[in-house]
């Protein structure tokens, strides 16, 4: 058993929590972002404060990996590498499509034993981010960035003709009207939090799972492209 530090920074939300022998000890949650630069920092050190002032020493550093915003990740890895390095302590770094699924586990009792889950996290326009994992959180089907703009083709078909599929996460809401079966099952106020990160991050510093503190990278899925405005745009060609 240990104390893990948990940082989540992936969507909105931003949320830092502590863990004793799996269980949560001190939990801040800010979910008016995205304002990570602002508040991950403090949030960190409240929480070490917290753990310093009980006597409970820092055993490990788990953050959310991805995917998810490019700045959020960003910020939540140098953060938990930053902590790592600065204690000596191992670096574990959680998926963040699996942290989403734990509160259905924990705290939804009334679904399907056969249900799968699939955790969205917006990637605007029509696109999410999103894997299928069953209640034993294996993956049938690993991460990826989904288009959900044909609703005569029914993403996650496959999946729906055989049983329940939850979908959950700040991208499930827009897919409604695409994904329309009998076994789509829509969960609202789904988002990935560090309190919730705990069991994974515990399972994975039993088994010694852990990351490199110098060269572990945040899952992005795919690469960051800037964009200039298309007024900007405009403007220019105007003036060529």
């Amino acid at each position: 058993m240990a104390c893990i530090l948990n940082i989540e920074t992936s969507t909105r939300v931003c949320s830092v929590a502590v863990s004793e022998n799996g269980a949560t000890i001190y939990h801040r949650e800010d979910a008016d972002g995205p304002n990570h630069n602002v508040v991950c920092g403090p949030f960190v050190q409240e929480a070490l404060s917290f753990a310093e002032s009980h006597a409970i020493p820092l055993d490990a550093v788990a953050v959310s990996a991805g995917p998810g915003s490019y700045t959020g990740l960003r910020i939540g890895l140098s953060t938990a590498k930053g902590v790592a390095y600065g204690r000596g302590v191992p670096l574990i770094t959680v998926p963040t499509l699996k942290v989403m699924c734990v509160p259905l586990l924990l705290y939804r009792d009334d679904l399907p034993e056969d249900a799968l889950f699939v955790p969205m996290i917006d990637a605007r326009r029509m696109e999410v981010y999103a894997a299928v994992y069953d209640r034993s959180l294996h993956e049938l089907r690993p991460a990826a960035a989904d288009v959900l703009e044909d609703a005569t083709q029914i993403p996650y078909r496959e999946y729906l003709d055989k049983q329940p599929v939850c979908f959950f996460g700040d991208g499930a809401a827009k897919c409604k009207k695409v994904i329309q079966h009998p076994n789509a099952i829509f969960i609202d106020d789904i988002a990935p939090i560090a309190k919730h990160m705990v069991p994974l991050a515990e399972r994975a510093f039993l088994s010694e799972d852990f990351a490199d503190v110098a060269y572990a990278e945040p899952f992005y899925l795919k690469d960051f492209i800037a964009t200039k405005p298309k007024d900007m745009l405009a403007s220019l060609n105007t003036k060529n």
